[in-house]
Parts: C-alpha cells; structure tokens; sequence
C-alpha cells in the first residue's frame, strides 16, 4: 500500500456494503476507513503491552476532510509512543470522555449533602447553581477548572460583591468535595481568590420615615393596591425585629397569646422565640380576624403555602412614601436601632433578635438621629442649663462658608 495521501484517500472507491480499509505504508497501523455513506474517516489499529499477544485496540483519528493525512499520521504517531511507554490511548481517551464534570459532583451533593440543610439554604443554594455556576462549569471536567478559570469568573461578577463572594463559596464547596470523592487531584482551584471586600448595609428608618410608611401602607392597603395581609406582615416585622422568613412562614399554633410570643422550632439559629409587644399583638389580632382558619398566620395565594415574596408590596409602599434603596430586611435593622437607641442593653436587643453572640447584634447599633440628638441634648443641658441657643436667631461664626 502507498502512503496515504489526500489524493490517494479521495481515489478510494465507495463500498456497497461493508466499510473497506486502506493501510499507510510508513506507519504500522495508520489507515482509512471508507464507510458506504462515503464517509472516510482515519484510525490506528495497534496492539496493547505485550507485543502479539497483547489486546488489538482501535483509535479513531478523525474524518477526511476536516482532517488531514498529514495531521492523522501525527495523532497516530504520537499514539505509537503512547503505546511503546506501555500506555493504551483509547483506555486514556475513554477516561477522559467518563471524567466526571461539576454537574456530576453538584448531583452527587445536593443527593447526599444539600438535602441536609434547611429549606431556605437548599432554595438559594440550587438557584446559585443554576443561575451562575452550572452555565460557567457544568459542563467541564472537575480536573481541567483552574484557578485562573475561577479568578476570571470571578471577578466578572464585580457589580455584585456581596452574591460574588457567596457564589465563590458554594463553588469552592464542590471542588473540595471532589478533592475527598477522588474526583479530582491537586488543590482547590477556589483557594487564594481574593474576595470582594463587602460594604456593610447600615440603612435603617428614622422615626419620621416609619410615620410616612404607616400612612403610605394604610392607603395602599385601603385602595386594594397592596394586599391587607401584607400591610400587617411588615408592621409585625418592624414591631418585632423577626426576620421575613421567620413571620411568613409561621403557622397559628405556634402563637402563645398568653405570654405573648411566637415560639419557633426552626430558625436561621435553631429555635427562636418571637416577643409580641402590645403594639404587635394588635396586629396579629387583626391578622387573626382575616387567617385564623389557615394553617399559616400569612396564608399565600396557593392552598397550604404560606406568602413568599414581599419585596413588591414594600417596593410600592416605599415609592408612595417617597423612599429609596431600603430593604424589607431593614425593618429588622430599624427595629433594632430604636430599642438600642432606647437605652436597651446589647444583651437584651441580641435575645429579641434572636442572636447567639452580641458581636452579631453590634452590626444592628446604628441609633436613629431623634434619640441620639435627645441625649446630646440631654448633656448640652446639663453642662449649659442657662445657655439654649435660639432657633430662629442666626449666629454668624468667622470662617463659616455661610456666614459670608
């Protein structure tokens, strides 16, 4: 047989039935495979370790056309050398083809790990996953996702630092988790990415902002704008400091009306107990009236489901009040700065809130401006009792901007 060329490949007559073999004259084992489709694809037919007597194996090189004679001959020869090491290209292409890829490991976690966890983590764990993990490296072979891979993603993912720095988490997880599976060797590809630095978010409601959202909830709740329920559900969570989760998802049995709280089985933290001012339970009493034949205190629109998302009543009710970049979580904050701003000890507000440590109920100290101004007030007095400075008389002190 000739060396296999271009032209000599397409001189190949096309077989009627069964495919028909050309072999390379230079390189044992190269050949073409002519298919009766008219297909003609390149392969290497060898033998593994052990010479005649080793096991006839066949490695498919690539189609005429796409691929060259030149370009198959190499593949070919740089499997021979394979071969002559004591290797087996098609067990080591066979390998790669079954390497297991992220989505294998996430389907192995979320059987045997995720389900473990509390709903809340399962629900923004999977839409982490499917929203931004699965599209970047679901595909890919756990071994072949590098650091520089990760970085770059990564850092893609700068306009949202806080979500960014929980994706990068969740990632890191996985791939150590394939580190202990077996699935993969060398080090976490996760380690020593930097994280973005995390702003905190300290916004809270003055006591004339809660004034201005009251009014705006009871309009909109009266022109059937915003539904009742949900009116009452963000003035519990500003009269409580629960978490919106916590409310929503809690049911009437839980609700001890004599010592006033919500007793909670389940939380963020374990099992939490709810306080129930006077003021709130008002509230709950005019829930009670709409939902005490429900399971769930907030009944949602489904049969047994509770309500899910209040971030579109409290964003209309925010827009009619006049306010912005304020989150239904900042309820909490706000409820946990007056009774901080009250004189309420770190201890006492971190058990209301539900906190195991006071370094968490700390980040909450952020005192609205009317009882902060009461108790710089309150020390002008003392120190000056016969000096107020009158309101309507304008001081004009040398070196202010305004005074000329």
């Amino acid at each position: 047989m000739p060396k296999l060329t271009k032209t000599f490949v397409d001189s190949l007559a096309i077989p009627e039935s069964q495919p028909t073999f050309a072999w390379d004259d230079k390189v044992s084992g190269f050949g073409i495979k002519v298919l009766p489709s008219g297909k003609r694809k390149y392969v290497l037919k060898y033998r593994t370790h052990g010479g005649r007597s080793g096991r006839q194996r066949w490695l498919a090189l690539g189609t005429h056309g796409p691929v060259t004679a030149d370009q198959a001959r190499v593949l070919a020869k740089s499997a021979l050398a394979t071969v002559a090491e004591g290797g087996d290209p098609q067990d080591n292409r066979q390998a790669t083809a079954t390497a297991p890829t992220l989505a294998d490991v996430w389907s192995r976690y979320e059987r045997d790990h995720l389900c473990l966890r509390k709903k809340s983590t399962q629900r923004n764990y999977e839409t982490i996953w499917r929203d931004r993990v699965k599209p970047a490296f679901g595909k890919q072979r756990v071994q072949d996702i590098t650091r520089g891979d990760v970085d770059a993603f990564h850092k893609r993912l700068s306009n949202i630092p806080y979500q960014a720095n929980r994706i990068l988490a969740l990632l890191s997880k996985l791939m150590n988790l394939a580190e202990e599976w077996e699935w993969r060797e060398g080090t976490n590809p996760c380690r020593h990415i930097s994280k973005f630095r995390e702003k905190p978010r300290q916004r809270f409601l003055t006591l004339s902002e809660i004034a201005e959202v009251r009014k705006a909830s009871d309009r909109l709740a009266a022109t059937g704008e915003i539904t009742q329920s949900a009116a009452n559900i963000l003035e519990l969570l500003l009269l409580t400091g629960a978490r919106s989760g916590e409310l929503a998802s809690a049911r009437w049995e839980w609700v001890d009306w004599d010592t006033q709280v919500i007793a909670l089985p389940d939380s963020k933290t374990g099992e939490k107990t709810i306080y129930l001012s006077n003021s709130a339970i008002e509230v709950l009493r005019e829930q009670y009236a709409r939902s005490h034949d429900q399971e769930y205190i907030y009944p949602g629109r489904s049969a047994g489901k509770h309500i899910h998302n209040l971030r579109k009543p409290w964003a209309r009710i925010c827009q009619e009040a006049g306010l912005e970049g304020v989150r239904v979580h900042d309820l909490r904050h706000t409820a946990a700065s007056l009774a901080l701003g009250s004189g309420t000890s770190l201890a006492i507000v971190g058990r209301l809130l539900g906190h195991s440590q006071v370094q968490t109920t700390l980040r909450y100290a952020h005192l609205d401006t009317d009882p902060a101004l009461q108790a710089a007030n309150s020390i002008g007095d003392r120190i000056r009792p016969s000096a107020p400075i009158a309101r309507d008389h304008k001081v004009s002190v040398e070196g202010d901007p305004s005074s000329r």
